[in-house]
């Protein structure tokens, strides 16, 4: 696919920026990942279309314009540290990356973290990728500038905010009461207090424990 770039800038202006994403950091690595590669090749032809796409086991490759979303409410600065749960493809890892964040992210299926840990090297993007579905023995310690859940969480886990620097964000689709998820947004103040914050709603596969050696498959 030679003409990726001209159709990411498409995605960008027609899906995220049209309907109201406007940190250029978020919109310009929006532009620059090469979305396509993070797919099988039988679904690259789709990779620009505005919607969630299968990589396997399960999961999905999330749609666009909720990447870009979730990135701007993360509001990562260059340099800052930023902890993912659940790595899926490594598409979201490498949009992080693309903006300068230190990114480590963890992932639950063995061989969804050892497709994105190579995917993520080939294309010279800097994340460390973890096999673990975040029980205590098999996290990182933190603490972090912010920390994105990329699958729906039933409530909130503790350690996600307590691995915080003051000044820290924290971005989950979280399950609401009414049905479906929205959006979380948790600030941590230079007092270690909490500034909570509910943005779009959204629909992601959910987040499960237990370290798979194997998936399923699906």
């Amino acid at each position: 696919m030679t003409q990726w770039r001209s159709l990411a800038e498409r995605m960008v202006r027609e899906q995220i920026k049209a309907r109201g994403v406007r940190s250029e950091a978020v919109l310009e690595a929006m532009g620059s990942v090469p979305r396509h590669l993070f797919l099988d090749e039988a679904l690259r032809e789709s990779a620009w279309i505005d919607s969630p796409l299968p990589i396997g086991e399960d999961q999905t490759i999330s749609q666009p314009y909720m990447v870009a979303r979730m990135t701007e409410l993360l509001s990562p600065a260059r340099g800052e540290s930023v902890l993912e749960i659940g790595t899926g493809s490594g598409y979201q890892a490498a949009v992080l990356s693309a903006m300068g964040a230190k990114v480590t992210s963890l992932e639950r299926i063995a061989s969804l973290a050892d497709r994105a840990r190579k995917r993520l090297d080939g294309l010279g993007f800097d994340v460390r990728v973890i096999w673990s579905d975040g029980s205590p023995e098999n996290r990182p310690g933190g603490p972090f500038d912010g920390v994105i859940v990329t699958a729906a969480a039933p409530e909130l886990d503790e350690w996600w905010s307590e691995v915080l620097f003051p000044g820290g964000r924290l971005v989950v689709p979280l399950s609401v009461v009414s049905g479906g998820q929205r959006i979380f947004l948790r600030k941590k103040t230079a007092a270690g207090e909490y500034e909570d914050t509910w943005h779009d709603y959204c629909r992601f596969v959910p987040l499960l424990k237990g370290r798979m050696e194997k998936g399923s498959g699906g």
